[in-house]
């Protein structure tokens, strides 16, 4: 059967190119596409060809095995329905409503270790935002935020404000957020922020502390650029952590470590959702996670995040939205219905 695929063929063009989709092999299903999300940090790295061609696209997913060199299909973020089994598939999965980690697609086929059940009370917006909502369980996982702490995020886009909606949750002893636009700060305080800042204004985040502690104990840099890694280092205290949830890609930026870096013994951890901290294997497997980002997504007010729903031929559209940096605009989500 001819389906249609988005394929990013260079810098800032992609097309819609047909794709031979067969009927499901063994332990495979067929799945007819919903919706699906577009990422504003990896997806838009690729669009703008600032992701290096050389490195696998993800490794611990089947549908994302080869490089980033052009052409190529992309997106994680799927959300259809089961219409068709292969031998050994239980028939409850026919018409289930599923999760994918799949490219842009308008139908496709995969085994069912590949797709996730979406809960009955959460609807396919909802489902679009999973893997959002995931990232940002992986990062406080990562961060390991403690009573009474000083947090600062980096960024109030779909990631930023997933996170610091969880972060609210916390006893916090204050959470600030860091953004330049206006639109955004006002969208960080109704998720739960304390203060959100302008970039510029960041200094003046714990003035008002009349301790020798007035400086943040644990950052994140989810902002997407290099060159904000250096004020998350300035902002953090001694003995302080910087969580790295960025994906810079090709992107670079000088780093100042001749300052307070070294000596007030600052770590700089990388998190990132494909695996899980060592450290928490021992009682954290992705299921168990997979269970806690759902709690997180019942938690997110959807239709705040969700600006823009495009039908899935107007795609260019829909990434040139991302890619101008439209005020308002933050989840994209494209249409196959």
């Amino acid at each position: 059967m001819i389906e249609q695929a988005l394929v990013f063929t260079g810098e800032r063009e992609v097309s819609i190119r047909e794709a031979e989709v067969s009927g499901p092999g063994e332990n495979e299903v067929t799945v007819d596409s919903h919706l699906s999300g577009i990422s504003s940090g990896t997806e838009l790295l690729i669009y703008r060809d600032q992701a290096p061609s050389g490195i696998t696209a993800d490794a611990s997913l089947e549908t994302l095995d080869g490089d980033l060199s052009y052409p190529l299909q992309y997106g994680y973020a799927l959300v259809g329905s089961v219409v068709d089994a292969g031998r050994g598939v239980d028939d409850a999965w026919i018409d289930r409503e599923v999760i994918a980690f799949h490219p842009h697609q308008t139908r496709f086929t995969a085994t069912t270790d590949c797709l996730t059940p979406l809960p009955p009370d959460l609807e396919r917006r909802a489902g679009a935002l999973f893997p959002s909502a995931e990232t940002a369980t992986n990062f406080l996982l990562d961060g390991a935020p403690r009573v009474g702490e000083r947090v600062v995020v980096f960024g109030a886009g779909v990631i930023g404000l997933c996170t610091t909606r969880l972060l609210a949750e916390f006893p916090l002893d204050s959470l600030v957020v860091v953004e330049p636009r206006a639109s955004r700060r006002e969208l960080a305080r109704g998720f739960g922020a304390d203060v959100a800042l302008p970039p510029e204004d960041v200094g003046t985040a714990f003035e008002s502390v009349g301790d020798e502690y007035a400086s943040a104990d644990l950052v994140y840099e989810l902002s997407g650029r290099p060159e904000t890694l250096n004020d998350a280092i300035d902002v953090v205290g001694y003995d302080g952590r910087v969580v790295v949830g960025s994906w810079y890609g090709a992107k670079q930026s000088p780093l100042r470590l001749g300052g307070s870096f070294h000596r007030d013994r600052i770590d700089i951890i990388s998190s990132q959702v494909s695996t899980i901290d060592p450290t928490l294997r021992g009682r954290w497997s992705k299921d168990r996670r997979t269970r806690a980002a759902f709690d997180t997504l019942r938690k997110i007010d959807h239709d705040a995040l969700i600006t823009d729903v495009v039908p899935f031929e107007r795609a260019g559209e829909a990434y040139e939205r991302l890619d101008g940096t439209t005020e308002g605009t933050l989840q994209v989500l494209l249409s196959y219905s």
